[in-house]
């Protein structure tokens, strides 16, 4: 897997809170717009941005399968809203490591925010990895923004979520915000098994790359 990095839009944002790069392949998924209410501005731009696409599909089941698909990643958007998501991208690379066939392969980075009891930073940061259920591979960093923590998870859907019981592996990086009230969580999703070590990588650069002040304060 080979990548390079992209300034995320936050880093014109003032008012962000955080800043950060994400590598080439990762497509931002605007969850305001893909949440908007109905009547809303926001709203009426995304039926027109989807009305070309939907009038594409050629036959009426395969139309109807797309809005239903559509519907349920609004669903989980909406679920990753409601505990602090603020980011979501979806990763699209194609795996060119040594002896692989070329596939694509499919990641999720999501960037949320958990308010938490105030305490020094470091200790943050240790204890969001000790006291999460099963992580693995822990790893404490200490980053240009400050202490932070690595871990993963491995999770496989349950038959009531309705996804396939594929396994998904989860990685974890954990940011306590210099206020030391609230701590930025990174997260990396993917099937990619066999890529650990590499999206791992991925989302340590990322968190290397993460500020808590905005990196164009002088620009």
């Amino acid at each position: 897997m080979t990548y390079r990095v992209i300034v995320d839009d936050s880093a014109s944002d003032p008012s962000a809170g955080i800043w950060f790069a994400v590598p080439g392949g990762f497509t931002e998924l605007p969850i305001d717009v893909l949440l908007a209410a109905p009547a809303s501005a926001e709203a009426d731009r995304l039926q027109q941005a989807l009305a070309p696409l939907v009038e594409a599909i050629p036959d009426g089941v395969t139309r109807q399968q797309f809005i239903a698909q559509l519907a349920s990643g609004q669903q989980l958007l909406r679920a990753l809203r409601e505990v602090g998501t603020v980011h979501c991208s979806l990763g699209v690379h194609r795996d060119d490591t040594a002896g692989n066939n070329g596939e694509t392969l499919h990641s999720l980075f999501t960037v949320s925010w958990r308010d938490i009891a105030w305490s020094p930073r470091a200790v943050s940061a240790a204890r969001a990895v000790a006291t999460a259920d099963q992580h693995s591979n822990i790893e404490y960093l200490d980053l240009p923004s400050g202490p932070a923590s690595m871990g993963e998870t491995l999770r496989t859907p349950t038959p009531e979520s309705g996804l396939p019981p594929t396994p998904m592996l989860q990685i974890y990086a954990y940011l306590p915000h210099p206020d030391c009230k609230r701590m930025a969580i990174l997260m990396l999703s993917t099937t990619a098994m066999a890529r650990r070590e590499q999206y791992r990588e991925i989302l340590r650069q990322i968190a290397e790359l993460t500020s808590f002040e905005s990196p164009l304060v002088d620009a």
